[in-house]
């Protein structure tokens, strides 16, 4: 049995990015193979028959495949700047954002996306059903450098990736949306070493 820690992954993916922020935060360094959609893996998907990344296979054999899981996973092993968040008022905050993330706000980044393949409404709809989230989250900068706290946490990094899916479906207007600490807070994470190398392009593994 392989002694490494394998991660299915696709770069551009915002459930895989958050798993591999997490884990270059722990100081995890697996094996990554990245795949693409129209061509997957046969063991991928042996192991995960949802098929869909991020999938991390430990040494002794179990599979975690949920981002999510896979966060708090890394964190577990080694949490040095304590994303978890220090009391359990900023963890049940924590989970509640990342909740209405992977739920409400997803589906309309979707159809914001992909408005075409949604006509029932314009684009700017969805746009401004997304923002209701948006909005939020300005209001949370408001009071903290980041979205709980004045230092960095789980939701951070667990809600940035989307956050920046929907910051360039129209980049101009988010330009000039009125979430200044928002684009700030994005700016501040995607500027970052640490993005910077969890978006290295890795050629595909061939299997």
């Amino acid at each position: 049995m392989s002694s490494a820690v394998i991660c299915y992954t696709f770069r551009r993916c915002p459930y895989a990015m958050r798993a591999r922020m997490a884990m270059d935060y722990a100081g995890i360094q697996p094996e990554y193979r990245e795949i693409i959609f129209s061509n997957k893996p046969p063991s991928m998907c042996a192991v995960s028959p949802k098929a869909t990344v991020p999938v991390l296979v430990l040494p002794e054999g179990e599979v975690i495949d949920e981002s999510r899981d896979i966060m708090t996973w890394s964190l577990e092993q080694n949490d040095p700047e304590n994303w978890y968040g220090v009391t359990s008022e900023i963890r049940e905050k924590s989970d509640f954002l990342i909740d209405y993330n992977d739920t409400e706000f997803k589906i309309w980044l979707d159809k914001y996306k992909y408005a075409d393949r949604h006509p029932d409404h314009p684009a700017e709809y969805y746009r401004s059903e997304g923002e209701v989230f948006l909005a939020r989250l300005e209001g949370s900068l408001s009071q903290h450098v980041w979205l709980l706290d004045d230092v960095p946490g789980l939701a951070d990094m667990a809600l940035f990736p989307f956050i920046r899916q929907f910051s360039m479906v129209e980049a101009d207007w988010f330009q000039q949306a009125p979430y200044p600490r928002l684009r700030s807070w994005l700016g501040n994470i995607c500027e970052s070493e640490r993005f910077q190398r969890i978006m290295v392009k890795r050629p595909l593994w061939k299997f």
